[in-house]
């Protein structure tokens, strides 16, 4: 059984995630959205938070739950990725951009654990433009990120916003 793992901080999980997610089901038997819980980061919801909205996200679009699973992670995605008896690492891909930077990665991941590949998926053309950050800062300002996000994660932002 090939089992991938699919790793971000997903500070919100927007439409684009959600499309290498499917994507990536298509290649992979098991695939494990590991949601990074990075001390050096400020996250606008909590890991908590961010795995329930994951899960009602996946289950809103028809995710087989069999095949997905979600968890919390921190360290290096490698041990994570081991530790659940992965032998891939999926990363998304927006614009050329991103390539530099996912390419830093999987080598540094390759040299770490020789034996787990990255492969990358590209972001549908509809969400090439889309990132947590850009989706976060538009929801800030009260604008519409609908579009950008699926429901759960447009409700969770909603709700975190008015608290601050």
């Amino acid at each position: 059984m090939s089992v991938a793992v699919y790793p971000g901080s997903f500070d919100p999980i927007t439409n684009g995630h959600l499309d290498i997610v499917q994507r990536a089901m298509a290649v992979f038997d098991q695939l494990i959205v590991a949601v990074l819980e990075n001390p050096k980061k400020a996250p606008l919801l909590s890991v908590e938070t961010r795995i329930e909205v994951i899960r009602a996200s996946l289950q809103a679009v028809g995710s087989k739950a069999d095949r997905v699973d979600v968890a919390a992670f921190d360290g290096l995605t490698v041990e994570f990725a081991k530790a659940r008896g992965a032998s891939s690492i999926v990363r998304g891909l927006r614009a050329i951009s991103d390539f530099e930077t996912e390419m830093q990665l999987a080598h540094n991941n390759r040299v770490l654990a020789p034996a787990i590949d990255t492969v990358f998926f590209m972001t549908s053309a509809e969400s090439s433009y889309v990132s947590s950050s850009l989706v976060k800062e538009i929801a800030s300002f009260g604008g519409d990120v609908s579009t950008m996000v699926p429901t759960p994660a447009r409700e969770a932002l909603e709700r975190a916003i008015a608290r601050r």
